[in-house]
């Protein structure tokens, strides 16, 4: 494995300050944004790097067990930061998160006992890089539905609020911006694996072929990935929405557009 040293992470980084220039000069606003996710990106990837060598060098579960948690807990906080319209209070966060956690980890265990069957199943070289790319794709779909349906219910108030005068129950008042929601947060991960090998070569299979893995071992390795990655989302998108969409209603089956926060000026 070719071992790259600072320079080489210098010159990459270079290139990202010359993108950020040529958005400046073309007045997108967003240079400070791509340099701020630079440097964030820079100082927390080294970090992890430190934490998990020493975490490989431990193999204890409960240590796995507390980097996980601090995983989902920023993943939640990721997901709730780039939508418009979110829902206030400890359910904005709490809705994200716990469908993450009942998806991401339950397809993760599965994944670990049996499929890949590292000994033990919780070996942190196998159990949080899986997890990770687990927790990544579903927060984005997450992220995906619950915006367009937090921001689409409150376009279309006026249609919901009307069904819900003629009778109809708020499952059904609501059920096509759901379904829409949900085929929004799916359609990254469903165009990752059309495009998979044809448009692209996946992130993981890429690094195994690049640390020296056969060619057909990364492969293996990759659908295997996007498999489980594609039930975690379906399932955590799934779930968010539902958890969301029942939040919009009160027990008398009204609309409470209250409980979606209101954007800044600009927005």
């Amino acid at each position: 494995m070719i071992t790259l040293t600072a320079w080489d992470l210098a010159l990459a980084s270079a290139l990202v300050c010359l993108s950020a220039a040529l958005t400046h000069a073309l007045r997108l606003a967003t240079a400070g944004r791509l340099l701020v996710a630079s440097a964030r990106a820079l100082v927390q990837l080294l970090l992890v790097g430190l934490l998990l060598k020493l975490l490989f060098a431990r193999a204890d579960l409960l240590w796995v067990a507390a980097f996980a948690g601090v995983m989902l807990a920023i993943a939640g906080y990721e997901t709730l930061a780039r939508q418009r319209r979110p829902l206030t209070g400890v359910w904005g966060y709490g809705i994200g998160t716990l469908a993450m956690f009942l998806s991401s980890f339950t397809v993760a265990i599965v994944a670990l006992t049996a499929i890949v069957e590292p000994n033990p199943w919780y070996t942190p070289q196998y159990a949080i890089p899986l997890l990770g790319m687990l927790l990544g794709n579903t927060m984005t779909g997450i992220a995906i539905a619950l915006d367009r349906m937090t921001q689409t219910a409150f376009d279309q108030r006026g249609a919901i609020e009307a069904r819900l005068i003629l009778g109809q129950p708020w499952r059904e008042a609501i059920s096509d911006i759901r379904a829409d929601s949900m085929r929004a947060g799916m359609i990254p991960t469903i165009n990752a694996m059309a495009a998979a090998g044809v448009v692209s070569l996946p992130g993981m299979m890429t690094g195994q072929i690049l640390a020296g893995s056969p060619p057909l071992e990364a492969v293996k390795y990759q659908i295997v990935i996007l498999f489980l990655i594609a039930v975690g989302t379906i399932f955590g998108t799934v779930g968010a929405i539902w958890g969301a969409s029942r939040r919009l209603f009160d027990t008398r089956e009204r609309l409470r557009l209250d409980r979606l926060r209101v954007p800044p000026e600009g927005h």
